[in-house]
Formats: structure tokens, sequence, C-alpha cells
């Protein structure tokens, strides 16, 4: 399952005037790290595509929106709730870290 990429527009409609749990994967296409994160993320989101939805925001195409949201460092997973912002981590690299993330296990 690939993980879906939004748009600055599709990011407004979907994750915060969405409902339910989002966690938003802001990446680049060169970064190593973020390349290591996507199987992990890849995984994640499909043993728990009952309970979230993983998104994926490339800080290069979408640099207002890692703009406005104080995105400054790659890999940032950000956990949206009903479309706030509930919690949000730098480089997670474990599923321990996504779980904890996200309030799953």
């Amino acid at each position: 399952m690939a993980l879906r990429q939004l748009s600055e527009a599709e990011f407004q409609t979907e994750v915060l005037g969405g409902e339910g749990l989002v966690l938003v994967d802001f990446y680049a296409s060169w970064c190593p790290p973020c390349r290591a994160l996507a199987p992990l993320l890849e995984r994640f989101a499909e043993q728990h595509k009952e309970k979230l939805t993983i998104v994926k925001i490339d800080s290069d195409v979408e640099e207002g929106l890692a703009e406005q949201l104080s995105v400054r460092t790659i890999p940032t997973v950000i956990a949206f709730r009903d479309g706030q912002e509930i919690a949000r981590a730098v480089n997670p690299q474990s599923r321990a870290r996504l779980e904890e993330l996200a309030g799953v296990s």
C-alpha cells in the first residue's frame, strides 16, 4: 500500500477539516532518513488502517505548508485528531515511537 501524497489544498480539507486520527509525514525525496522511515510508515499504515490514516507531504514542494506548521527538520511526523495537532516527532526511527505518537499499540 503506497501512502498517499497530499497537496496543501488536500491537507486543508482532509487533515484540518477531517475527522479521526491522521499522521502526516513531512519528507523530502533527497533525505536518507526520510527514505529509511518510508517502509516503516507503510507497514504501520497497513497494520493500523482501521484506526488511522497516514499521508505524506513533500516539504520541498509544499514549502509554505511546512513553514506554516513550523516543520524545520525532516522527517517530521505530526499526529492530528479531528483536525487538531496532538503530537509530533522529529525523525521517529522506531515502531514504538510511531505507536506512542498515534496512541495505538
